[in-house]
């Protein structure tokens, strides 16, 4: 039986339909039982639903994954939930995102301290399933008539904000680069071509294609020539040697993650709302974090490291091997393609090396191309 359903669907319920169909929502509950009957009801109206039982889980996905609405109940076993709300509203693209809590204590002391923290609206449990069907359409309501009240706004600040983000950011890099000089050569187009084939990728068909928006796309291939910035102040004593690197040279060697990501953040100190910043200090970061956390500099293990740094690590491996180097001779493609065969589950993410193995043709043309 449909739980929303009644025996003549009238126009509201017309349009309830309309305003839930492929609504993404977050649902953040650590009752079993009371996240199920959630996922349950909403599924019925076609929402798509993420939920989460603790919320560490919750605020590490939403690095990558942004909803239409977020349900916060007050029961969350990691993490004190009004603490937990204003961490998601701090997160980029989460600001004007509402934010439900679900409450067993209605009392004014626990409904202010959720206020306080960012919540747009209150639901006392046990909940009624068309209270609070309405309750988000609401807030979907309110939300989409903000959206075309502020839509020019918005978007002229943005194109000023990636504008003169983009500027500040080449300033840091010739910053940087008075240190020394560097030759990129066409590394940089290549592994922002692979990088956007990726993610293209990852976005039809796998686990994340939830995660991947077209801005996400669009981020990802402007951030990744920024994931080595940090090799403008490694010595050409280590960065050309063309010898095997000591002990001492290669943790010298591993300091450019740290000063490139370093450098970023003063940049994104200044445009915390830009994502293509703070993309930028991921891959930079990140991308020599390996899967089985045996990577650096922070070594990270799995889906801790951010998707970016992920997909970044994979087309910096395949370019770096293609190419001929001071030391050695570039390998071939089948070569390199066997080496990311041999390394999914240890250096990369097994599903990135699935999309790239889909998609390896193109990557041979662009080595080629370029």
């Amino acid at each position: 039986m449909n739980i929303f359903s009644d025996c003549n669907r009238s126009e509201t319920e017309n349009e309830i339909a309309l305003h839930l169909n492929k609504t993404r929502i977050m649902v953040i509950d650590s009752d079993p039982t009371a996240s199920a009957l959630i996922k349950g009801m909403l599924s019925l109206q076609q929402c798509e639903i993420l939920a989460f039982p603790i919320g560490s889980a919750a605020l590490m996905t939403a690095r990558n994954y942004t909803p239409n609405l977020v349900l916060l109940a007050d029961n969350i076993m990691d993490a004190d939930c009004y603490e937990l709300c204003r961490n998601l509203k701090i997160l980029t693209g989460y600001k004007d995102i509402p934010i439900i809590f679900m409450t067993v204590v209605s009392d004014i002391e626990n409904k202010t301290k959720a206020f306080d923290a960012g919540a747009d609206d209150i639901i006392t449990k046990p909940l009624h399933f068309a209270e609070l069907r309405n309750r988000i359409l609401l807030h979907l309501k309110l939300s989409m008539h903000e959206s075309k009240l502020e839509l020019r706004e918005t978007l002229e600040k943005q194109i000023m904000e990636v504008s003169d983000a983009q500027l500040a950011t080449i300033f840091a890099l010739a910053r940087l680069a008075e240190q020394r000089d560097e030759d990129t050569g066409a590394h940089l187009e290549r592994v922002r071509e692979y990088c956007k084939l990726l993610a293209e990728r990852l976005g039809g068909n796998s686990p994340y294609k939830t995660y991947i928006t077209p801005e996400f796309v669009e981020c990802i291939q402007h951030a990744a020539p920024l994931h080595d910035v940090g090799k403008v102040a490694i010595p050409d004593s280590i960065l050309l040697k063309p010898g095997k690197l000591s002990q001492e040279e290669f943790e010298i060697m591993k300091t450019h993650a740290i000063m490139g990501a370093d450098n970023m953040q003063m940049v994104f100190n200044h445009y915390s709302g830009n994502s293509f910043v703070g993309m930028g200090i991921e891959v930079a970061l990140y991308h020599h974090e390996r899967w089985d956390g045996t990577g650096y500099p922070d070594r990270l293990i799995g889906r801790n490291i951010p998707l970016s740094a992920r997909i970044m690590a994979l087309a910096d491996f395949y370019d770096a091997l293609c190419s001929d180097r001071c030391y050695r001779k570039g390998f071939n493609h089948e070569e390199v393609k066997a080496m990311i065969e041999n390394e999914s589950g240890k250096h990369f993410d097994p599903e990135i090396v699935k999309a790239f193995l889909s998609i390896e043709a193109e990557f041979e043309n662009i080595m080629c191309n370029y």
